[in-house]
């Protein structure tokens, strides 16, 4: 049985889709964005501001399934500039623990949702 997860401190959904699904133990999470849930703008400020939010919109999804990042066993990150990945590992770094860090894919795209920079999935088991 799945079970739908939503909080309004994360991005509503725009489409046909949740913030996340909890199926048994196992989370998965959409992609987020860096949407401020507080104003509904993007956070383009700069490439670490983008992905702290992008974090901060996961974290929230996260809490509202009773988990943290040490609950996260696998992220996929698409990002729209391989050139700025330093950057963006420097803030998502700050996020785990480097010993109990997820499994992670990094990859290129030719574009995301609203033109933003970057996009990052989860998945969670509790």
């Amino acid at each position: 049985m799945k079970k739908i997860i939503f909080t309004d401190k994360a991005p509503a959904p725009i489409g046909p889709y949740n913030q996340a699904v909890l199926v048994g133990n196992t989370l998965y999470t959409s992609g987020q964005i860096a949407i401020n849930p507080s104003t509904g703008e993007l956070v383009l400020d700069s490439i670490e501001q983008e992905t702290k939010q992008v974090m901060e919109n996961m974290k929230a999804v996260l809490e509202a399934a009773d988990m943290t990042f040490e609950n996260v066993i696998k992220t996929t990150i698409f990002i729209m500039n391989m050139g700025d990945f330093a950057k963006i590992n420097a803030v998502y770094g700050t996020y785990f623990d480097e010993k109990t860090a997820p499994a992670r894919e990094t990859v290129q795209v030719a574009c995301l949702p609203k033109n933003v920079n970057i996009e990052i999935s989860m998945l969670a088991i509790k």
